[in-house]
């Protein structure tokens, strides 16, 4: 390698600059966040398609963009394994129509939406001289912000699977739903039976 050719990993190597944006649209600054404990999972940058550069290491994910582990997550069903161009382009119309509906950016709406989605308590099973007793146990962030875009994947699969729903508006439906606090939103709902369950555990 000459000395005039930049080190593969080396920063800036990934097209990510400060006038960078997602989708050649949405900004990737001054996006809040409301919930500390995963505010360092939950990363926001202007890099949709990394290639799977962290897939063989782990706990790397946590590096990924929040809204390439959506599309990702987009994928993870039957009929869609591997389709990431499609998961991609129905991410990017979802990300329109929120915009068009609630004026905001999407990237803030999908941050929102995962912090609302993620569960603070869930149940283990324990096993007793044979008798398996529910235990309620506190979430770890990471596993929080797995669990909420699972949720969200799962939200949209059943809102357009077999339905005259498009699957972009399934998921701008849900992550505004979502980014609400609406318990009506598959995401918000799966959240709050797991926290009772828990809270019954305890």
């Amino acid at each position: 390698m000459s000395a005039d050719q930049p080190e593969p990993d080396a920063p800036g190597n990934e097209g990510e600059d400060a006038n960078a944006q997602l989708f050649g649209t949405w900004s990737v600054d001054d996006i809040e966040f409301r919930d500390p404990s995963t505010e360092r999972y939950i990363t926001v940058t202007p890099i949709a398609h990394t290639m799977g550069r962290h897939a063989d290491k782990q706990f790397k994910k946590s590096e990924i963009s929040i809204v390439e582990r959506l599309i990702n997550r987009l994928m993870q069903t039957d009929e869609n394994t591997g389709k990431k161009q499609m998961a991609t382009q129905i991410t990017r119309d979802a990300f329109e129509q929120i915009h068009n509906q609630t004026d905001e950016n999407p990237i803030q709406i999908l941050v929102r939406a995962v912090e609302n989605s993620a569960p603070r308590e869930e149940t283990v099973r324990l096993k007793y001289g044979g008798i398996s007793v529910p235990k309620a146990v506190d979430v770890s962030p990471q596993r929080r912000v797995d669990q909420a875009l699972k949720f969200l994947g799962e939200g949209v699969l059943n809102d357009s699977f077999k339905t005259e729903a498009d699957a972009s508006e399934a998921l701008a439906r849900q992550l505004i739903g979502a980014a609400n606090n609406d318990v009506g939103a598959y995401a918000v709902n799966q959240k709050e039976e797991k926290e009772r369950v828990a809270a019954a555990a305890r």
